[in-house]
């Protein structure tokens, strides 16, 4: 648990000759940190509502289109990236995609508009850095396909076209993955797996 100023003047307070009140109100500190420490680590990564909009700093980049945020609370959210789908790891251009995600936001401050959580809680949603849609950049960059089969549920038509007119310059364009001879996307590359295992 990484332990910030406050933490640590309250625990300086608790071991001091302080009175009674300032003790006890450094134990609260320390209660109240823990349990935000705790809470989160118990069932994995936080969970918001849809609607909700996260803030915080990306510390983890797992792939091309999932990353973690760190909250103000110090609470972890996953978020995987709504509307889109990258490479997954083990295929062409996965690693790649995963350091232009990274390249984009690591480390970085973001905010997330939280769409719906997947079957896996992670929050599903479009990541802002400053006024760049995330999302759409690593379509325009060739990094991941416009995830059409999830992004017609609940990606407005404009929001539908725009990711369309960015995968399609990217493809015409040979950028990124496009630069291959047949590019597979991860829904029919992850189905293959499953047959085949």
């Amino acid at each position: 648990m990484p332990i910030n100023r406050r933490q640590l003047a309250a625990i300086n307070t608790l071991f001091s000759n302080a009175n009674p009140v300032r003790k006890l109100l450094a134990a609260l500190v320390l209660v109240t940190a823990l349990a935000a420490w705790l809470w989160p680590q118990h069932g994995g990564a936080a969970s918001a509502p849809a609607g909700a909009e996260l803030q915080g700093t990306v510390v983890a980049i797992a792939d091309g289109d999932t990353l973690t945020l760190l909250d103000a609370a110090q609470r972890q959210h996953k978020v995987r990236f709504a509307f889109i789908d990258a490479p997954e790891k083990a295929q062409p251009y996965g690693q790649r995609a995963r350091q232009a995600l990274s390249e984009q936001v690591f480390r970085q401050p973001v905010r997330v508009e939280v769409i719906e959580q997947d079957r896996y809680g992670r929050n599903v949603g479009r990541v802002w850095r400053q006024d760049q849609d995330i999302n759409l950049l690593l379509v325009q960059q060739g990094y991941a396909w416009h995830y059409r089969q999830y992004a017609q549920k609940t990606q407005s038509g404009s929001d539908f076209a725009r990711y369309e007119a960015a995968q399609q310059q990217a493809e015409q364009e040979r950028l990124g993955l496009w630069q291959q001879a047949t590019p597979q996307a991860p829904w029919d590359w992850r189905r293959n797996r499953r047959e085949a295992g």
